[in-house]
């Protein structure tokens, strides 16, 4: 288990069902944190996996693969599925595209999808007029040009509330990468998302776990449409559409995050019913963030 990796114990009736939770790229677990507590304090086992080439240098993430963030969340799902009777995935931006992979790959392993912010495209009504021609950008790689160049992130940042907006800004320039992430998106890791996009996207038809998709109106990095994609093209399986009006990207953070976690407790609940408390507790419920290294490090990956 890496030092950013967090898993948070449940207890009572919900306590068998688990939740895989995954960041964003160039992310970190910690902006799953929030929504973590909001679901463990409804009883749920939370495990927020840190994804390879994250929480690092640059360079850690320009040599990290589209392939090998996936292996990351599928390590992820396996071992948490050694500590519960079921397992939901969850995630935010690219890890909302990410958790539907394995509901494409695992469909017997996901009991449901919690896709949050979910980018394909990052074409929302803030990013620059240069973003348009990323398409070219896995032919630059492929040249070996621009390793070093990245989209910046610009204001609003995602984060439409103005004092957590100043915060998390603040730590993102502080240069502390596990606490708040990147300050820019390498182009080249870019083009790692846009492949795996077009791999997630061809499959979705092979989904066959219930989905909440839950998006901003005005998210400023990925507009709407990367949402209604999911409701268009998962035909095996219910989706359920929720669009937030008081938020932008950072849903997990952000004016509305309350609704969300209460939405996916709803969600989560409705798909997975609680057992009897007597038979819920699982073998790591020592309580929230406690004896986490030991429950993941006993034969878990790394």
């Amino acid at each position: 288990m890496t030092p950013n990796e967090f898993l948070m114990a449940g207890e009572g009736p919900n306590a068998r069902t688990g939740v895989l939770l995954i960041h964003g790229l160039s992310g970190t677990p910690m902006e799953m944190r929030i929504l973590a507590r909001g679901l463990n304090a409804a009883g749920f086992t939370v495990f927020a996996v840190q994804l390879a080439g994250h929480c690092g240098t640059m360079d850690d993430l320009l040599n990290s693969s589209w392939a090998e963030w996936l292996g990351s969340a599928r390590e992820g799902l396996d071992w948490l599925g050694t500590q519960v009777d079921r397992v939901f995935v969850g995630g935010l931006s690219m890890g909302s595209v990410l958790a539907l992979a394995l509901a494409e790959e695992r469909p017997a392993q996901v009991a449901g999808v919690l896709a949050l912010s979910t980018t394909f495209r990052h074409d929302g009504w803030s990013m620059p007029v240069y973003t348009r021609l990323s398409f070219l950008l896995p032919l630059l790689r492929s040249l070996g040009i621009g390793r070093h160049r990245q989209f910046m992130e610009l204001p609003p940042y995602g984060i439409k509330d103005e004092g957590l907006r100043e915060r998390v800004v603040g730590q993102m320039h502080g240069g502390d990468s596990a606490a708040a992430g990147l300050p820019g998106n390498p182009w080249w890791s870019v083009a790692e998302l846009q492949g795996l996009s077009a791999h997630v996207r061809r499959r979705l038809d092979r989904v066959r776990s219930p989905c909440l998709v839950v998006h901003a109106r005005h998210d400023d990095i990925a507009s709407m449409s990367n949402a209604l994609d999911i409701q268009q093209r998962v035909r095996l399986a219910p989706v359920e559409l929720l669009l937030l009006d008081d938020c932008y990207h950072m849903i997990t953070i952000d004016r509305e995050r309350r609704t969300v976690i209460a939405r996916c407790v709803e969600f989560m609940q409705q798909h997975a019913p609680a057992r009897p408390a007597a038979s819920a507790a699982p073998e790591t419920a020592a309580g929230p963030d406690t004896e986490r290294a030991r429950a993941r490090t006993a034969g878990s990956p790394a």
